[in-house]
């Protein structure tokens, strides 16, 4: 079973795939979908929506994770909330059986950890054991997108 987990920036979006076969985990693929600066924001929205769909297809994804902004946050970023909406609209016009939309807390709380351990995963200051190949995850997003993978299966 494949699983999807999303992070969402305003001008890239990076994504993983983790494969799950006898309650074994492994990154099949951390990628980044980088928005063409050239398209106006409604064809950035389409353009999102078609390659997370193309992804679902491709990978034959049975369940699919975002991470959401905070809610509390300062610096609220619109264009990143848009990608966000449409993302969730792509995972509920697909065949993904279930979806989970997550911030902090709800992550850590489907990994079952304190929200402290789950800021040292995204950090990189922790392996996090459940993954075979933990060790690929070379920046924050990428950890982001493999941890909120890993909610979604929770």
């Amino acid at each position: 079973m494949n699983t999807l987990g999303i992070r969402v920036e305003p001008k890239k979006t990076t994504f993983s795939i983790i494969r799950t076969d006898n309650d074994k985990h492994k990154i099949v693929n951390i990628e980044l979908i980088k928005i063409p600066a050239a398209l106006d924001f409604p064809e950035k929205l389409k353009y999102i929506r078609n390659c997370v769909l193309d992804i679902l297809r491709e990978y034959d994804i049975s369940i699919a994770g975002i991470r959401v902004a905070e809610s509390n946050a300062q610096n609220l970023d619109v264009t990143r909330l848009h990608i966000e909406g449409v993302i969730q609209e792509a995972f509920s016009s697909s065949n993904v059986k279930q979806y989970f939309v997550g911030r902090k807390n709800s992550i850590a709380s489907k990994l079952n950890i304190k929200g402290k351990e789950l800021e040292s995963f995204f950090n990189g200051d922790k392996g996090f054991e459940l993954i075979d190949n933990w060790d690929i995850c070379k920046t924050r997003p990428a950890r982001e997108s493999v941890l909120t993978a890993m909610g979604a299966l929770a």
